[in-house]
């Protein structure tokens, strides 16, 4: 007897993030995370740890799945097993060229997350790496948004990970039963700024948002390529934002003011700002969070705000530099969480709301104080402004600021009519203590991300282990030397401390 394979529609979300994609414009996440060796390992210890995976005996069924449609499936578009599933494909191992430097691993991974994942199999790969000059071993993982979001991806690699050096037989984050968290899920805390930015729920709304950029970028795209559950949704939305005129018109009226809300009408033209290609750059680095912490407390501010002073005042050398500094301040959409003001409404359960704050970088400013305090304020204004609206309304504002970045690149108006935001800024949390992997120590967690067309560079943070690291994700041709960043980022974070005191 023949059997017959079995297709489980996929969800209006994860059908909006496959439907987007394009050469230029693959939505796969990924993540960078380093290892040094445990006391007692041999030489051959990388060979070991991708054996180990290699040799994993059962594979969870999230990492057996690849989309499908065809005349059987009514054009829908459906998950679909993999009945003929090669573990080698999509687990890989590579070593890097002499010398061995971190530039090296940097450009690899550049190249690694330039290629679209192919429909055909599973929507994943990872990269065991060795060649390192200083012995670590790295290891690089992407897999497709429509599987994960951001922050389910960074919980799904840190959920095979043990706080105990000393534990063995740990499985690869693809083995079923995998994802038995050995240590608790991280929690907004000290580096999540208590009232101010909490990162988990930020992460959650930075994909929020982008799912909302994509139901719009698909919708316009193509209607008849969508399945209907996906225009029903798209068509909710719309008609719950239909019933939020007053919420609608507050949020215009600050934004044709110039003043911080959910929706930017300020944001200057700068080279982030064009169609992109599906080339890659990648840049990582992390930096003690006690520094950022202690600028805060100096200064009033957040950790998150001197994050943000930081790319500011990074974006302000780097665009110098190019000779391509916009006269106006850089804007930057920035995920933010927050209590719900208690409304009547059905959909107000009190609790976390997110949404989406467009901040003005202070670009414009010469001196880091004013630029930190600047970019404070912005990010109060834009807080206080969403604490007024309901979780529904919160998430319908964030989706009309977000949709004009979608729909003026496919418009090819790029040039002719300013962007919504120059560039997005987002926090994911990582585990606050040491984290091992069958002895190896990870010391270095770095996520990458998706720009889109539009919106050339993409600037994603998390927390780890007291430090703070920066992914910086752009296109290879629009974001020249891309790595520049890394050092602006540094004498930024230099010129802050000098400011506040505390070097």
């Amino acid at each position: 007897m023949v059997s017959v394979p079995s297709f489980r529609p996929i969800d209006p979300t994860s059908s909006a993030f496959l439907l987007a994609e394009s050469r230029s414009q693959p939505m796969h996440v990924g993540a960078l995370q380093l290892f040094e060796d445990p006391a007692d390992a041999g030489p051959d210890f990388s060979r070991q740890m991708y054996e180990s995976m290699r040799d994993t005996d059962k594979v969870a069924p999230l990492f057996l799945k690849h989309p499908h449609r065809s005349v059987r499936t009514g054009g829908t578009l459906t998950w679909r097993e993999d009945d003929q599933f090669d573990i080698e494909h999509h687990l890989r191992h590579s070593a890097l060229p002499q010398p061995g430097r971190v530039r090296e691993l940097l450009e690899l991974c550049g190249r690694l997350h330039s290629t679209r994942l192919a429909w055909e199999r599973p929507l994943w790969e990872m990269h065991v790496i060795e060649g390192l000059a200083d012995g670590r071993v790295a290891l690089y993982t992407k897999i497709h948004h429509s599987l994960v979001d951001g922050i389910s991806a960074m919980r799904l690699l840190a959920s095979v990970l043990t706080t105990d050096p000393d534990r063995r037989g740990m499985k690869a984050p693809f083995a079923d039963g995998a994802a038995q968290r050995h240590s608790p899920a991280p929690a907004p805390g000290p580096d999540a700024d208590p009232g101010g930015l909490p990162a988990v729920v930020a992460g959650a709304a930075a994909d929020a948002a982008g799912t909302a950029v994509e139901v719009v970028n698909t919708a316009a795209k193509s209607l008849a390529d969508l399945p209907a559950d996906v225009v029903r949704t798209a068509l909710g939305i719309s008609s719950e934002a239909a019933g939020m005129p007053m919420a609608l018109v507050r949020t215009l009226r600050k934004g044709l003011r110039n003043e911080t809300s959910a929706v930017s009408l300020a944001a200057p033209r700068t080279i982030f700002n064009q169609s992109i290609t599906g080339s890659r750059r990648f840049a990582a680095q992390d930096w003690p969070v006690e520094r950022l912490r202690a600028i805060g407390k100096s200064t009033g501010t957040t950790i998150n705000d001197v994050v943000l002073a930081m790319c500011s005042g990074a974006m302000r050398t780097y665009l110098t530099e190019l000779d391509a500094l916009p006269d106006q301040p850089m804007v930057a959409m920035v995920p933010v969480g927050l209590k719900a003001k208690e409304a009547s409404t059905a959909s107000s359960e009190g609790g976390n709301a997110v949404g989406s704050v467009m901040v003005r970088m202070a670009t414009d400013l010469t001196d880091p104080a004013d630029r930190l305090l600047a970019i404070h304020r912005s990010m109060q204004d834009g807080k206080e402004a969403l604490s007024s609206m309901t979780p529904a309304q919160i998430v319908a504002m964030s989706a009309i600021g977000m949709a004009p970045s979608i729909v003026v690149p496919m418009l090819k108006m790029q040039g002719f009519v300013r962007p919504p935001f120059n560039l997005i800024i987002s926090n994911v949390p990582g585990p606050r203590s040491p984290h091992y992997w069958n002895g190896a120590r990870l010391v270095g967690n770095y996520p990458l991300s998706i720009p889109i067309n539009g919106m050339a560079l993409n600037i994603t943070c998390t927390s780890y282990d007291d430090k703070m690291g920066f992914g910086l994700t752009g296109c290879r041709r629009t974001v020249p030397r891309l790595q520049r960043l890394l050092a602006f980022l540094d004498d930024e974070l230099g010129a802050l401390e000098e400011a506040a005191g505390v070097s």
